[in-house]
């Protein structure tokens, strides 16, 4: 469906989610009679309208891990995806679905501002209309992330005036993106429960309108934002790193997440992500040059530390990384994860059976870089194939960590940025950051160099949680991070050769670069590894595509550079 299509367009479905005593009522079928002639009446009908918004405009589009696989930290068996692959045109599904998707949630977001416009502004409607408002702020910053200029408008439109509708300058949007979310946060309240749907307030249009004004290069307001709320003392670190993302309740550090529920058809498939004796695919698993990433337990990066062993590479690292990728040897889902070819069986509920998680001539595509997805495993992952932890969608961590960028980039470095990430850094060792003997504590104030501390730590603590390709944007990474392809292990009839060598698991320490990218191109040379995934630069990938379906019933729009 285009633009002009579902302009006038509106449907009301009820989204009724008291996640926080662990129960979900959710019907996703709206009122086949809803639109705009009869519908927005009163405030029930209006707070249906927005919870569906909820479902529409985050689910799809925030979850299923659409942006990570698009980028450095993601391995994919046989399939590249189009924007890493240079392949993305006007014409690719993916960009149609998000562009309708987002002017779909616009459009509601206008409709119901209108409604209660003329409903009245009292009591009951306040924090409704803000809901709204910071609906309409969210997704225009997304169009002008993704797009650049954009179509744009703040009232409702007809299909005649849609057809009519060019791009506006992004610079204009920018500034009516701040102005809403200014309205979201003056008329939200403290903590949102209306309905018992886990909803938007304060904290999450603040924490939302930071990230939006580090993306735009705004760090002075990213980081006024970010101390406020930090001085709130509403969220916090949990203590534990890896149980925070197998929680099914909210936690300290929730800002904003939304629940899921397979009961509810409301879900993220996830059998790529288990291993094969547990009846996955393991198809997707996180990159090798993710597994690089993470620092040895002193602190430096892996071709620097003597701690580090090639042949056993997540021992003596930064704790984050057995919590990401399942440790070769370790038990998910009920079954010891072992890709090494020689391990023929492994224990499976406690009774030994065939291991299909090796490089053996069965199994030949089974673990094909020798790593397996555990953040956010549950057990019962292995039995439905499916995934009911909370789509988190921003998290307390990343205030901190967006507060220590702002002020890196102002280069107004002082003890606050320290503290900042050495909170995240001790949490992730169990610890608190003034225990500076239990973990490595960050002392340097040195822009430059500070700069990469940060954004290495981003990388880590944000791992498959869809932030790594809006931090490659920001950091003008893109070409970078899309230069560098995917590896993972020999074939089944060459594999016997490498282990009796003894490079299991990798043949030697990968080099690492000034910015945190590992270069295996020397490996691959030596045909110790193969590369299973070209990526390859395009400019053009910079923006997306404005999709074709726009283009050829809008002759007003201008498409993307490349495209």
């Amino acid at each position: 469906m285009n633009m002009k299509k579902y302009i006038n367009t509106i449907s009301a479905a009820l989204l009724i989610l008291c996640f926080a005593s662990s129960c979900v009522d959710l019907n996703m079928n709206p009122p086949s009679e809803a639109s705009s002639e009869n519908w927005y009446k009163n405030a029930d009908q209006i707070t249906m309208s927005l919870n569906d918004l909820y479902r529409k405009a985050f689910y799809g589009m925030e979850s299923e891990y659409w942006t990570d696989r698009r980028t450095d930290d993601w391995a994919q068996r046989d399939y590249t995806y189009e924007l890493v692959n240079g392949s993305a045109t006007s014409a690719t599904s993916t960009f149609e679905i998000y562009w309708d998707n987002t002017y779909k949630a616009i459009s509601r977001a206008i409709r119901v501002i209108e409604s209660i416009e003329r409903l009245g502004d009292g009591d009951a409607y306040a924090a409704l209309k803000a809901e709204a408002y910071f609906f309409r702020a969210y997704m225009y910053a997304r169009l002008v992330i993704c797009w650049g200029d954009a179509p744009f408008y703040t009232s409702s439109i007809t299909v005649e005036e849609a057809y009519d509708m060019g791009r506006t300058d992004k610079e204009i949007i920018k500034k009516q993106v701040m102005e809403d979310f200014d309205a979201a946060i003056t008329g939200l309240p403290e903590q949102n429960a209306n309905g018992g749907v886990i909803r938007v307030d304060k904290g999450t249009a603040m924490a939302c309108k930071a990230r939006v004004a580090l993306a735009w290069g705004d760090y002075e307001t990213c980081a006024e934002l970010c101390k406020e709320i930090m001085d709130m003392k509403t969220y916090s670190l949990y203590e534990d790193y890896g149980q925070l993302f197998r929680e099914k309740a909210y936690t300290c550090e929730t800002i904003w997440a939304l629940p899921n529920s397979y009961a509810y058809e409301q879900t993220q498939a996830i059998k790529s992500f288990v291993s094969r004796t547990a009846g996955g695919n393991i198809t997707a698993q996180p990159s090798w040059d993710l597994l690089a990433a993470y620092e040895c337990t002193d602190g430096k990066v892996i071709d620097e530390s003597p701690l580090f062993d090639p042949h056993d590479p997540f021992k003596n690292r930064d704790p984050r990384c057995a919590e990401t990728f399942v440790v070769p040897g370790t038990t998910i889902y009920g079954v010891v994860f072992d890709p090494h070819p020689d391990t023929k069986t492994v224990l499976k509920d406690g009774v030994e059976v065939e291991n299909k998680d090796n490089k053996t001539s069965k199994n030949p595509y089974a673990a094909f870089n020798g790593c397996c997805l555990r953040k956010g495993a549950q057990e019962e992952w292995k039995v439905g194939q499916y995934n009911e932890n909370p789509l988190i969608i921003i998290r307390y961590a990343d205030v901190l960590l967006m507060y220590a960028e702002s002020l890196i980039e102002l280069d107004r470095i002082d003890d606050s940025v320290l503290n900042a990430i050495n909170d995240v850094r001790a949490r992730a060792y169990g610890v608190k950051r003034d225990d500076t003997g239990s973990y490595p504590a960050v002392t340097t104030k040195d822009q430059t160099e500070l700069r990469r501390v940060l954004r290495r730590e981003r990388r880590v603590e944000f791992a498959w949680e869809g932030r790594r390709f809006f931090d490659l944007k920001r950091w003008g990474w893109l070409e970078k991070a899309y230069s560098h392809h995917y590896y993972g292990l020999l074939n089944a009839q060459n594999i016997k050769k490498y282990i009796a060598d003894g490079n299991w698991f990798w043949p030697y320490t990968p080099d690492i670069d000034e910015d945190g990218f590992a270069d295996f191109t020397k490996m691959e040379d030596e045909k110790l590894i193969v590369r299973y995934g070209l990526h390859q630069y395009d400019p053009k990938c910079e923006l997306f595509p404005i999709p074709n379906s726009e283009m050829l019933i809008n002759k007003k729009l201008v498409q993307n550079p490349g495209y």
